[in-house]
């Protein structure tokens, strides 16, 4: 076995950690990551492997012969199993078979003959970095421990990309920092045994959707059910969102069949019109065995709640700060009802839904039934006619989309049909981005779109993967926050094993006009009761977001009055100013101010710690 160092360590949930090479000049770049509290596996000459952070919980480990294995995060494997795979390793290719198999979320790090390999997830909830640290290959989960060893600044021109709303693919997945390098989530970092050299091995493609409905549910089913089972095997109490939609619902049954004690937790919405409350007192209902919690609502958060306050080490700018309080408030409290775990239903609008955009192609391959779904869409979604023809007409590659996007920067916001049936949403820059923040995002967007691949060719996968990857980089911001605050949080929709088998179903039969979410409902026949099933719709929280606005207008204006980006001159402080002052202007409604307020905490947040000094340099 690894022999593990230690000396201290957090809770579960916030596993982060540093890979090292078998060689003594490795060794010496690793004593420089040590800091109090930081554990450390060696390889077996005693040299540094992992140095981090992590529960005996969430790490497992093997070392047989020549090959040794870690698992770090949740996953039910155990040390004979891990063990075994060890001793059969002959290549380290073999392993992507192994990732693709095991179930959970978690990192897998490997070492055979001097040489490793780093992957994360194929879903970008964990991620994993590289970079050259005195000659010396390092990779890491997070990309600023890998910045903070090069004695590097934030990239400026990154920070203008991350003005842009949205921020398409493949920028959004740079790292803050020159020097670091993202491995893609579909890729695993391979590092020679010199050390000193690292290239990227594919490890997972999406599944080709060729099953029916009927057949593919069965398959989500067993998927969602050994991802909560891997939470709650151990038993304890757990606790989980209970909002009375269909993806926490799910969960929240799932986990009431496993040895855990289930604390079922319900926040309602302050708008009159939300039925959250009555959906989830329907679920209750038929769980006579959990302690199910109804919060307050007019004592939850509002959205925009406390942005002067977040001290949380991100490595990137996340618009998860908007919601950090609103996510964290209910935590204590359920701590003292006993969970060790929090359960969302995160990530069931992501893979049990999918995006209108494959009717793009549909609509080429069968006309005939791709047309008449279009006409519910467009009553459903009120697209015009002749918008819903120009988006189905347009057959731009994924490269020449982003080029065209990169001279429009500052249109307004395109029609939903064009972003519902096209590769996403177009980025824009809004009045109070400065010229210069301009010029880099324009040409960030110019240079990527040169040799830009979309995700996949069919541009309904490629957006649906898009989505996934962007919603869990906010997700592992925001599970660091849960771990920090006493409570881990999971989101089981995400792990790899699910998404797999949701992208695996056809997708005329998991996105219809005439049924929500159906996917998830064949799946949970049987799980579910049948009257908790028939929930048709969500709701939508925009009155916490418009109050959010008026209540923290004087955070705002703060947040404003002494600001990073406008020091950087990389936007106008004076009209957000004037914005602060107007929270009702319409166009704040479309969260507009995300973004910006994103970058701006993100710097703040930087200088806490560090007092770092952000290099103008673009």
């Amino acid at each position: 076995m690894p022999e593990v160092h230690e000396s201290g360590g957090p809770g579960p949930g916030d596993a982060h950690f540093a890979v090292f090479a078998d060689r003594a000049d490795a060794a010496a770049v690793a004593r420089s990551f040590s800091r109090p509290g930081t554990r450390m596996l060696t390889h077996a000459s005693g040299r540094p492997w992992l140095v981090g952070h992590w529960n005996d919980q969430e790490i497992v480990t093997a070392r047989v012969g020549r090959a040794a294995l870690a698992v770090v995060g949740c996953c039910p494997v155990d040390t004979a199993e891990l063990e075994r795979r060890a001793g059969r390793l002959r290549d380290l290719a073999e392993l992507d078979e192994l990732a693709r198999t095991l179930p959970g979320s978690f990192h897998l790090v490997a070492g055979l003959d001097g040489q490793l390999r780093v992957q994360g997830t194929a879903s970008g909830l964990r991620l994993v970095f590289h970079a050259a640290v005195d000659g010396t290959q390092v990779a890491a989960t997070s990309a600023d421990v890998l910045a903070a060893a090069l004695g590097t600044e934030p990239d400026v021109a990154q920070l203008a990309v991350r003005l842009l709303w949205p921020v398409p693919h493949p920028l959004f997945e740079a790292p803050m920092w020159r020097g670091v390098t993202a491995v893609p989530p579909q890729d695993a970092l391979i590092i020679a045994a010199d050390g000193r050299t690292a290239r990227r091995s594919r490890w997972w493609t999406p599944p080709e959707p060729a099953r029916s409905l009927a057949d593919g549910a069965p398959v989500v089913r067993e998927a969602l059910a050994e991802a909560v089972e891997a939470r709650t095997r151990q038993g304890g109490v757990v606790s989980c969102d209970l909002s009375g939609g269909l993806d926490s619902t799910s969960v929240c049954f799932l986990a009431a069949r496993s040895p855990a004690r289930v604390v079922a937790s319900t926040w309602p919405g302050r708008d009159p019109a939300d039925t959250d409350l009555h959906w989830a007192e329907r679920a209750a209902g038929f769980l006579p065995d959990i302690e199910h919690v109804v919060w307050d609502a007019d004592a939850s958060p509002l959205v925009y709640t406390d942005l002067l306050g977040i001290d949380d080490l991100l490595d990137e700018p996340t618009i998860g700060v908007m919601d950090r309080a609103r996510v964290l408030h209910h935590l204590p409290g359920l701590a003292e009802r006993g969970s060790r775990l929090h359960l969302t239903g995160i990530g069931g609008d992501h893979v049990a839904w999918c995006s209108e955009a494959y009717y793009h192609r549909l609509v080429r391959t069968r006309p005939f039934f791709a047309l008449r779904q279009l006409r519910g869409f467009r009553a459903l979604w009120q697209w015009p006619l002749g918008g819903t023809v120009r988006a189905l007409a347009d057959s731009r590659p994924y490269g020449k989309w982003l080029a065209d996007s990169s001279r429009r920067l500052r249109g307004p916001l395109p029609p939903s049909v064009t972003s519902g049936l096209g590769w996403g949403m177009t980025p824009r820059l809004f009045d109070w981005v400065s010229p210069e923040a301009e010029r880099m995002a324009e040409g960030a967007l110019r240079a990527a779109a040169e040799h830009a691949m979309p995700l996949h060719p069919d541009r309904g996968l490629h957006t649906d993967l898009e989505q996934i990857r962007s919603c869990t980089r906010i997700i592992r911001q925001w599970d660091r926050m849960a771990a920090r605050a006493g409570v881990p949080m999971a989101s089981p929709f995400f792990d790899d094993r699910v998404i797999d088998a949701c992208l695996a179903v056809r997708p005329s039969e998991r996105v219809t006009p005439w049924r929500y979410k159906p996917l998830l409902t064949a799946a949970m026949r049987g799980v579910v009761p049948e009257a908790c099933l028939r929930r048709g719709n969500k709701a939508e929280a925009s009155m916490d977001a418009s109050n959010g606005l008026r209540e923290h207008r004087g955070d705002l204006m703060a947040l404003w009055e002494d600001s990073r980006l406008e020091q950087l001159g990389l936007v106008d402080g004076d009209a957000l100013r004037r914005l602060a002052r107007r929270p009702s202007t319409p166009g704040l409604r479309d969260a507009i101010l995300y973004s910006t307020i994103a970058c701006e905490v993100w710097l703040r947040g930087l200088s806490r710690p560090t007092e770092t000094q952000v290099s103008t340099a673009s």
